[in-house]
Parts: structure tokens; sequence; C-alpha cells
């Protein structure tokens, strides 16, 4: 019998590519998702491709009822539900905290009660807040900046109560900046390549908030996969309820990126190579570096990230020509 795999936004960017990944590889997989921010057109190729072996529940992890029914006969939780952007949660803290952390308590209680082997989930490098240590490692963290920060952070301390309190066997994974095919590029909250990508594709100058010296930790998607299934698939009892960065442990500037983006979309566009980005103020709730120690990741769950943010960008960039 296959092992079975329940994702919970499945239908977002990065759900949504586990579940791809998942049903290649041979599990059984049911997605969970209130397409609040999820799409349908990232999940309806997958049901026709794997009609047998992939479940789709229209459900909201607000509700109980949703989550233990979402957690029916299932092996392994890979926990993505959740609304991200740190201006979203400035603009509604109420929603973010109503989802991030309510959405986050139901679904393991209702994982613990169903007895799941394993519950992974999206932690955030925004837990990090104003550390200005670099690079960042997991055991030392700052105050948060944002309500958004502070949701991903309770979501660590529920999970390690979890284990202690009830044997629940949890891995949360920080992620840092990912990036990759099926990410939005439109919405006011928009990840910056995405919306950078749309933005030059229209021969339209992207906005870059403050100098462009901010950094980032971009992490294409198939490294997170790849940290997923390892977080999954480990054996190592010293590898289990711990938190991890995922990420390619490389720091990046915002006016590098911009740099990236103009070689690779000036190889299929000339005139994308002339388009000069604008400057605004910064972002509030911004952390102004970010830059993760892979190093714990190395150690215990034998990770080592296949694509550079180069490498990753050139096939985002491609995946956003085809598909824009």
């Amino acid at each position: 019998m296959a092992t079975k795999v329940l994702v919970t936004g499945g239908a977002g960017f990065i759900g949504s590519n586990l579940c791809e990944y998942l049903l290649e590889q041979g599990y059984e997989v049911r997605c969970l998702d209130n397409f609040a921010t999820g799409k349908w057109q990232n999940v309806t190729p997958l049901l026709d491709r794997f009609s047998e072996r992939f479940e789709l529940l229209v459900g909201d992890i607000r509700n109980m009822e949703d989550c233990r029914r979402a957690v029916e006969g299932v092996d392994y939780v890979m926990h993505e539900a959740a609304l991200g952007s740190v201006p979203r949660s400035i603009n509604d803290p109420v929603t973010t905290n109503d989802v991030n952390i309510g959405g986050f308590l139901n679904m393991l209680v209702a994982s613990r009660d169903a007895g799941v082997k394993r519950f992974i989930f999206a932690a955030s490098s925004s837990t990090y807040g104003d550390s200005a240590t670099l690079p960042k490692v997991e055991e030392r963290i700052g105050k948060p900046l944002s309500p958004y920060a502070i949701t991903k952070y309770v979501d660590e301390l529920y999970a390690d109560v979890f284990s202690r309190t009830y044997g629940t066997e949890y891995i949360g994974l920080r992620y840092f900046n990912v990036f990759g095919r099926r990410q939005d590029p439109n919405g006011a909250y928009a990840a910056v390549i995405p919306l950078f990508v749309r933005k030059f594709m229209n021969h339209e100058a992207p906005n870059i908030n403050g100098d462009g010296e901010y950094s980032r930790d971009f992490t294409y998607i198939d490294n997170v996969i790849q940290m997923n299934m390892l977080a999954m698939t480990t054996t190592d009892p010293a590898a289990v309820n711990q938190i991890y960065n995922t990420a390619y442990g490389e720091r990046t500037t915002l006016n590098q990126l911009v740099e990236a983006l103009r070689e690779f979309l000036g190889e299929k566009d000339p005139a994308i190579c002339a388009i000069e980005p604008t400057h605004g103020p910064n972002r509030a709730g911004d952390i102004p570096h970010s830059l993760a120690s892979i190093d714990k990741a190395r150690r215990l769950l034998g990770y080592e990230p296949r694509y550079s943010m180069r490498d990753g960008l050139r096939l985002a960039v491609e995946w956003y020509w085809e598909n824009l």
C-alpha cells in the first residue's frame, strides 16, 4: 500500500510543487486547500494525470472538521497552508493570526488524534526578526518585526510543545525567499522575483524598496522540495523534532537580482536590458539582510542544495516566459 501524504495549501505555489513531486515518486497525495490564495490551475492537471492517487479536498484549516477529514488515513502531513506576506499581516493581523496560528493548531491536534507519523511544516526566515547576526543559525533569533513573523514563531513553539507533551514527531523548515515555477506574479502581495519578471516582460520598470542593497537568500523551489523529502524520510532520531533553515546559503542583493533578471530576460528580449528600476522607501517589517547557515541541515539531514540562485532563476525565467 502506497504511503499517503497530506499537503495542506496544496493548490498554492510551494504546495502544488510538492504534490506534483510526491505523485511522480509514487505516493498517494491528498490536497487540502480553501483557494483563498491557491489556484485551481495548479492542481487540475494533477487530477487528470494522477486521478487514482490524487485527492482534492476543498476545506479550511480554520475548520476543525475539515482538518480531521483531511488527516484521515494519512501517514505524513506537509503543512504549507498559511497566509504569507509581511505587508498582508501588517494590514490584517487578525486574519493572519487566525489562519497561521489557529489553523496550525487545528492541524496539529487533528494530526495527533489521527496518529500521523510525522508533521512537517513551513516555518519562516522572518522568525529571525531584528537579529543582525549573519549567517542565520537556527538557535539564535531576534524579536519579530511583523505579525506574520510572530505567527510563524508561535507555530514552532506549538510544534515543540506537542512533541514534548503528546509525542508528536515534527520537523519545521524555515523557508528563505522561495521562488520558482507557479509563483504568482499578480496581486498586492506578489513576491519580488515574479513581480519583477512580470514588470520586465511588460517593459515596465520594477520598483525597488530602498537603495537595493537589502539582501536575501533566494531559494529555488526544487531545493525546498528536496528538504521536505529529507524531512519526511529521515530515520535518524536526532534529526526529528528540529527546526531547519531551508535555503541555498548565499546572499543576493536586490540590485544583483535585477541585473541577473535583465541578463536572462534580455536573452529573449534585448529591449529588457535597457530598463532601469525605480526606487522607493524601505518597506515596513522588512529585515535588511537574510543569509542562512545550512550546516545543521547538512549535518542531520544530509542536505546538499541542488540549485544555486542563478541556476534556479534561469529555470524560473524560462517558466514565466512560457506561461505568462
